[in-house]
């Protein structure tokens, strides 16, 4: 957590300071220095991307809208790691440049305050809100605004962003919670799954339904309610509400909702979406009833 808040300030003060005094710099000739002080905010941008793929990669549906902000971010590490890149695509294009901090402060907030206990929900509203709060810089130097003005306006602005960002939360991945195990099942017992189903399953086999057992991975501290969404050929069929995830166990935090009464017509792909209630997608179980 120290790591990632330390980071971030390193980078928003570098990137503040080089926004107001690149154009001094390179007009006292003083271009060198500008150029270092880009290629530190570059590697700190490569050094702060690098450590979120791994969380967001785990807590990523790759078949749901929370994959874009996986794919953002794993093309802002490529364009950080190849200097060739950076200089070539993001150097001539300044909203570019712009969306690199507004990236990486909000996926690593995204990811810090849950570790200290925030819920994801929470976070992802704090995440929105500060992130437009430290683009003040930007829009003080590109409006000439007096600094009161501007950093009022971020914080309207942000008020508004977070809500935004709230109303497509779905596309955004509950880092650090992840999907640590998902199995169909018949049965629980001694909170572990019996006969486990697979991916395909008999009509027949459904006569005395069967469960859905799901371990959620969070970090220590954290409590998150979570529910199973069952679908059937992705219409929405029931809404199991389960006991919040406790965050600390190295397996995850097991739970299960039994499905017994099952239409009449069965038959085709069903999936069970493990969800904060709040809306945001942890994981996803799929499974096939055949005749």
């Amino acid at each position: 957590m120290r790591w990632i808040v330390g980071y971030l300030l390193i980078l928003w003060l570098l990137f503040a300071i080089v926004t107001h005094v690149r154009q001094a710099l390179e007009v006292r000739g003083h271009g060198r220095i500008a150029t270092a002080a880009d290629y530190t905010v570059q590697s700190l941008y490569h050094a702060v991307l690098l450590f979120l793929l791994p969380a967001y990669w785990a807590s990523t549906t790759l078949t749901s809208p929370n994959a874009i902000l996986l794919a953002l971010l794993a093309v802002l590490a490529l364009l950080a790691t190849f200097d060739p890149w950076y200089q070539a695509i993001v150097h001539p294009r300044p909203w570019i440049a712009v969306l690199f901090p507004i990236v990486c402060i909000f996926a690593a907030l995204n990811v810090a305050l849950p570790l200290v206990g925030v819920r994801p929900d929470l976070a992802l509203l704090l995440a929105a809100w500060t992130t437009t709060v430290a683009l003040t810089p930007v829009v003080q130097r590109a409006l000439d605004l007096r600094w009161p003005i501007a950093v009022g306006a971020l914080a309207f602005l942000g008020v508004l962003v977070a809500g935004g960002v709230y109303a497509v939360r779905i596309a955004v991945p509950p880092a650090p919670l992840s999907l640590a195990q998902a199995t169909l099942a018949r049965s629980v017992e001694d909170n572990l799954p019996v006969d486990p189903l697979g991916s395909s399953v008999r009509a027949a086999d459904l006569a005395d339904g069967v469960v859905a057992y799901t371990a959620v991975y969070a970090p220590a501290g954290l409590r998150q309610p979570i529910a199973h969404v069952w679908r059937h050929a992705n219409q929405v069929v029931n809404v199991v509400p389960l006991s919040p995830v406790y965050g600390g166990r190295r397996e995850g935090f097991r739970t299960f909702s039994r499905k017994a009464a099952f239409p009449d017509d069965p038959i085709g792909r069903w999936s069970v979406d493990v969800m904060t209630t709040s809306g945001q997608l942890i994981g996803r179980m799929r499974f096939v009833v055949m005749p």
